[in-house]
């Protein structure tokens, strides 16, 4: 008995089964086919079931890794290769292409407003949508100093002398009347926690300007002020330095030797 015989191994085992219709779908190819179409049918199916010979069958068994082929791991590095060099290309090809559309910066006039939004590098996130808008009181359109101090009662805690953290106002912006800080996240899409942001601001700025009560005899509540640098513990709300904070600039220039005093290693 052959090798062949024993392992009853043919070639149609190496290939994909024919597909079968349903009976009452071949009767009526049968019906609808010509007879050559059999014949031609019969020839491959005996072609298919071709024996297979014996050092055939041991090469198909016992097949040894030819190093011809890398490992997962392989393919996986081949991958991000071809993906970094398909954007190579486009930085190469397709990026001078936009010199077409550039513009010049012009630096915006009369937007005091300052947007802050949070991405995490494209990937989808429930705090993208969210948008924190940050204004100077001085920068508002108020009429006077009676508004100046209705906007703040109304701020409420939204209102801070110093500039938020975060805000994007530099350090050496002069606090004038202070900041108020507005945030949205209630929306599904940034462009409509935007829009009531900027809505809201317009109704407070209109009600701050309406003469009809100034609250002028209502003083300014700051307790959210020491309550969050109490809790910070940054020592701002000891001796009444949360709203000037001692630096090294207010020290007394009277008490300054009216000489350098050179340091002892320079002698």
């Amino acid at each position: 008995m052959s090798f062949l015989s024993a392992t009853g191994l043919r070639r149609a085992v190496f290939r994909p089964a024919p597909f079968r219709a349903p009976l009452y779908t071949r009767l009526h190819l049968a019906r609808n086919f010509h007879a050559s179409c059999s014949v031609s049918a019969a020839q491959r199916s005996v072609k298919s079931e071709e024996l297979v010979e014996d050092y055939e069958a041991e090469d198909m068994l016992d097949y040894d890794f030819d190093d011809d082929d890398t490992t997962s791991a392989g393919h996986l590095m081949l991958r991000e290769q071809r993906q970094t060099l398909y954007y190579l290309r486009l930085i190469e090809h397709e990026m001078p292409k936009l010199v077409a559309y550039r513009k010049p910066f012009v630096v915006p006039k009369n937007s005091p407003l300052i947007t802050r939004s949070l991405e995490y590098g494209g990937e989808d996130h429930p705090a993208t949508s969210k948008r924190v808008v940050v204004v100077a009181v001085d920068d508002l359109p108020m009429t006077d100093k009676h508004s100046v101090h209705k906007i703040k009662l109304l701020a409420g805690p939204r209102w801070s002398l110093k500039p938020p953290a975060n805000s994007g106002v530099s350090d050496l912006k002069s606090w004038g009347n202070g900041f108020i800080k507005i945030s949205c996240e209630d929306f599904l899409y940034p462009a409509q926690n935007l829009k009531w942001i900027s809505d809201t601001l317009d109704r407070l700025i209109g009600e701050a300007n309406n003469k009809k009560d100034t609250f002028a005899d209502v003083p300014q509540d700051v307790r959210h002020i020491y309550s969050v640098a109490r809790k910070a513990k940054l020592g701002e709300h000891l001796r009444g330095r949360v709203h000037a904070r001692p630096t090294i600039r207010d020290f007394p220039q009277d008490w300054l030797p009216d000489k350098p005093i050179s340091s002892p290693g320079g002698m």
